[in-house]
């Protein structure tokens, strides 16, 4: 197709959304990215779908706009487009002018997912920077829950943390102040995110209004956090046991951390999936060391390493 005849036709789609005909124009668009589509010129399909998209959303036609969207996802996918940032910042731009009642927009939110796994296929659940700007996007909307995890399957500690705070403080309770920190990093650790949770941990206990300056803290939960962040460097088995039974009751506040924990013991310090036991979390981490024939060593190094003691545990 001569550059002519294309000018012309998208001066006629414009001229389509200019009357307010747009199912016409969504046609024309439909009909110029199947052509492209069939002579594999990916990157003019591409252009075109994001402009014909972000005309017909601005307009408020969501399903055209949507759909439209949809198909640069697809491009993107077909074409093996890499995960950069000219593209990124054009899909999240596309999600941000839907809006959020529209039927379509998870549909597009996962498909955009699925293109990131699929040429990246390292990120098991997405690219890191394509979560980030989803989790930037539900923020400035106040969806905390949706923010939250996005952020969670990002590396953006920092504004984890902030999210992390304002969202307790709009809408948890004072008691909640050290829960809503534990979740989140042992999540972060669970997907074996180390760094980011080291971040999110610091920067939200330095910047809570709520909390007073530590560590140590004054909330056991707080501590116990603390200080699993710094034996995971050590990977001693022996430390990790002590600090699950010092802080068993602050464990138990909720029943999903011992699910976390079991995952961050096989993770960090070699232990096996738990088995059914009626002893808990505590009982299998014991049992793991019944035999252990470098215990000796473990609780040498314990103390020396990280120098933490039981008794200096609260």
């Amino acid at each position: 197709m001569c550059a002519e005849r294309l000018s012309r036709i998208l001066a006629k789609c414009q001229a389509c959304v200019d009357a307010n005909n747009f199912y016409e124009a969504h046609q024309m668009y439909r009909t110029l990215y199947f052509r492209y589509n069939a002579q594999h010129k990916y990157e003019d399909a591409l252009e075109l779908l994001y402009k014909g998209s972000v005309t017909l959303l601005q307009h408020r036609q969501q399903t055209s706009g949507t759909d439209l969207a949809s198909l640069f996802i697809n491009t993107l996918t077909s074409s093996s487009s890499p995960v950069l940032e000219d593209p990124v910042n054009k899909v999240a731009h596309l999600f941000q002018c839907m809006e959020s009642d529209n039927p379509g927009r998870q549909v597009y939110l996962i498909e955009s997912i699925n293109w990131t796994i699929k040429v990246d296929p390292k990120y098991k659940s997405g690219h890191p920077i394509l979560h980030k700007k989803y989790g930037l996007i539900f923020w400035t909307e106040k969806n905390y829950e949706q923010a939250r995890y996005h952020f969670l399957h990002s590396t953006d500690g920092a504004n984890t943390a902030a999210l992390l705070i304002e969202y307790h403080v709009s809408r948890g309770f004072p008691s909640e102040v050290d829960l809503f920190i534990a979740q989140a990093v042992l999540q972060f650790l669970c997907l074996q995110n180390k760094d980011t949770a080291n971040v999110v941990f610091l920067k939200y206990t330095k910047e809570h209004p709520h909390l007073k300056k530590g560590p140590p803290f004054l909330m056991p939960l707080l501590n116990f956090i603390w200080f699993l962040l710094l034996a995971l460097d050590t990977g001693k088995v022996s430390l990790f046991t002590i600090l699950c039974e010092k802080y068993e009751t602050s464990i138990n506040r909720d029943p999903a951390y011992k699910e976390y924990l079991d995952r961050i013991g096989q993770l960090f310090f070699g232990l096996p999936p738990p088995k059914q036991s009626p002893h808990g979390i505590l009982g299998n981490l014991l049992q793991s060391l019944f035999g252990a024939e470098d215990d000796r060593e473990q609780d040498s190094a314990m103390g020396s390493s990280t120098e933490v003691t039981a008794e200096e545990l609260d």
